[in-house]
């Protein structure tokens, strides 16, 4: 995505292809063609930042006015030197068309997303992902509040005449979630009826995969409560186990401040 929004971007290209008509009456060496056309270059590569492609096409385009005399005709040179104008508003023309009809961001959308972004890092919100396990939900809960966090359950907050979707889809503006795979459930593959194991409730799962493509890896915490089944997905991402003796909440600090959350472990642990 370019640095710049579709408007801004089309008004900066448009306003070195308008004054091409004004060069064309000017010859080639002059003070306001040279500058021209060193403005043109920034304006390219101010749109389309990092791409050399962009910069490389207008380069390359030759205007013979600006060589030496000797040998040819004048009028070879200004007709040359109109056709590099030419050739060059066509290239700009097509850079325009090119933003307006294939860049989908504009500044607005651009700074709300980074403004979400923002907020989710700062965010001393961290939602709280739970199934049936009351005592581990609670216990989780009361951790984060002796850091200056704030726990966010959902079935705690008002329902406002929304459905759960779109109660879950408010509450998630979260800068951390906290996903509790606690062996509420059992399940087996077909036909092996013999291996069952324990499992989180679906709806962990669910919100589990949701956090992870909101919130990337790093702001998502799995705590495992003893032998749960873990989503084939899952496997090989590292996880915390929410043992006994309370180890667990030493890693989970760790986590919180590598994801950028501001935490006070001093009386915590």
């Amino acid at each position: 995505m370019s640095p710049i929004n579709k408007d801004k971007a089309i008004a900066r290209l448009r306003s070195v292809l308008d004054v091409i008509p004004e060069l064309k009456h000017l010859p080639g060496g002059s003070r306001k063609f040279k500058k021209w056309r060193r403005d043109t270059r920034l304006a390219v590569s101010n749109v389309f930042g990092d791409d050399p492609r962009y910069v490389n096409e207008f380069a390359t385009i030759q205007y013979s006015r600006d060589e030496s005399l000797a040998g040819i005709p004048l009028v070879e040179y200004g007709r040359d030197y109109d056709q590099g104008l030419e050739s060059a508003g066509a290239l700009l023309e097509s850079m325009i068309d090119e933003i307006r009809d294939y860049w989908e961001e504009d500044e607005q959308q651009f700074a709300a997303l980074n403004t979400e972004v923002s907020v989710q890092r700062s965010s001393k919100e961290v939602f709280v992902v739970h199934g049936k396990d009351e005592g581990a939900k609670e216990t989780v809960a009361r951790f984060l509040t002796s850091l200056g966090l704030k726990p966010v359950i959902l079935h705690e907050q008002p329902n406002q005449g929304r459905t759960i979707i779109e109660k879950f889809e408010q509450y998630s503006k979260v800068g951390f979630a906290i996903v509790l795979l606690t062996p509420d459930d059992t399940g087996a593959a077909c036909g092996v009826p013999g291996q069952v194991q324990p499992r989180a409730r679906q709806n962990v799962i669910l919100e589990l995969g949701f956090f992870l493509g909101k919130l990337g890896r790093h702001r998502t915490c799995a705590l495992l409560k003893e032998d749960v089944e873990i989503p084939s997905d899952y496997r090989g991402v590292l996880y915390i186990n929410m043992d006994g003796e309370g180890a667990w909440r030493s890693e989970l600090v760790r986590e919180l401040k590598e994801a950028g959350l501001r935490v006070d472990a001093s009386s915590a642990i």
